[in-house]
């Protein structure tokens, strides 16, 4: 009989690995607070769930509850699962935590006879369409109870050209995922994932806002003591259209990449992006991958900055500024220039 897995958390991401697991012939038992996300998937074949003990009553055993929750709630809802799980019985978390609250939670459900798998999950909102490629970690005798569901959700071996080196020696990694190790392990992979992801994401934006004020030489500067002047003008006459630059580069450049599509799409549906203020989030894994750098002793200088340009995006710079502004006036009698 096929595997049979429970959902917890029908959000942005968790209601799309269901439907593309249904498809693939897992069975999925799933709930949620909000009860119009269970209702819309048990119109598409889940079996749906009123509260937690009606969801694990519905599993069959060895249980497999599957969560994709925010980080803050994944505690919490351990606590309220566990009662209602025994010996044997697994709980996977495909959410963002980080690797080290899963050493201490697979320690904590070993004891209880509950087998822990963490998962790191990429692959956003787009992934019911193209798989999510996931790295995982955890005992391997679970890993192996659970991998239909991997293989289910993986983009599968047609996702990617096949690597020619490892012609004879492929692996799941072909297929879009990887146990990476015991646990701890997928989420420490997806950790660093989402710090590179940083980085590429600041060196594309760093890039496009270069080419943007190409035409610098255009435009009139203030002829003050405050202002640096723009030695060669001549030298910064272009207006350069972004949209059709992404697109180009799209199509044989070194850089192409699935991230330069999505910017390439953003920019052809608002040219000037004006309904974005510009306010950048993190979710806790460029910090946490700057940390491994720290402890590891490995330079990090991309990453590092990628992540101090979303602090200051959200204003986090801003007094440090004004202090930089206060010790101008204090030393030579620098008044602001008003933007």
């Amino acid at each position: 009989m096929s595997l049979q897995l429970g959902m917890l958390g029908l959000g942005r991401m968790g209601a799309g690995m269901v439907r593309r697991m249904m498809k693939a012939g897992v069975r999925c038992v799933v709930y949620d607070v909000n009860p119009d996300a269970v209702k819309s998937l048990e119109a598409d074949g889940a079996v749906g769930a009123t509260d937690i003990a009606d969801f694990v009553s519905k599993l069959e055993g060895p249980k497999t509850v599957w969560m994709m929750l925010p980080v803050a709630l994944v505690d919490g809802i351990i606590d309220q699962l566990v009662p209602h799980l025994g010996d044997g019985d697994m709980i996977v978390d495909g959410g963002n935590s980080y690797y080290k609250d899963d050493l201490r939670r697979s320690k904590a459900l070993a004891e209880k006879g509950i087998r822990y798998i963490d998962v790191g999950v990429s692959g956003g909102v787009w992934g019911l369409e193209r798989g999510y490629c996931q790295m995982v970690g955890g005992p391997k005798d679970a890993v192996d109870h659970v991998a239909p569901a991997f293989e289910a959700l993986a983009p599968g071996v047609d996702a990617a050209p096949l690597t020619e080196a490892r012609g004879g020696h492929e692996t799941t990694a072909d297929h879009g995922w990887l146990h990476c190790g015991p646990n701890g392990a997928g989420h420490f992979v997806k950790m660093v994932h989402n710090g590179i992801e940083y980085g590429i994401m600041a060196a594309y934006a760093e890039g496009f806002n270069i080419l943007k004020h190409a035409n610098a030489g255009t435009k009139q500067r203030d002829v003050d003591a405050e202002t640096t002047p723009l030695r060669e003008p001549d030298a910064y006459k272009y207006d350069i259209d972004l949209k059709e630059v992404a697109e180009v580069w799209r199509r044989g450049s070194v850089i192409g990449s699935w991230l330069l599509d999505l910017t390439a799409s953003a920019l052809a549906k608002s040219p000037d992006l004006s309904e974005f203020g510009g306010r950048v989030s993190d979710s806790g894994e460029g910090r946490w991958t700057l940390e491994a750098a720290i402890d590891e002793s490995i330079p990090a200088p991309v990453l590092a900055a990628a992540l101090f340009a979303r602090f200051s995006s959200r204003g986090e710079a801003d007094f440090a500024n004004q202090i930089m502004s206060a010790q101008r006036f204090e030393f030579g009698g620098h008044h602001e220039k008003k933007g």
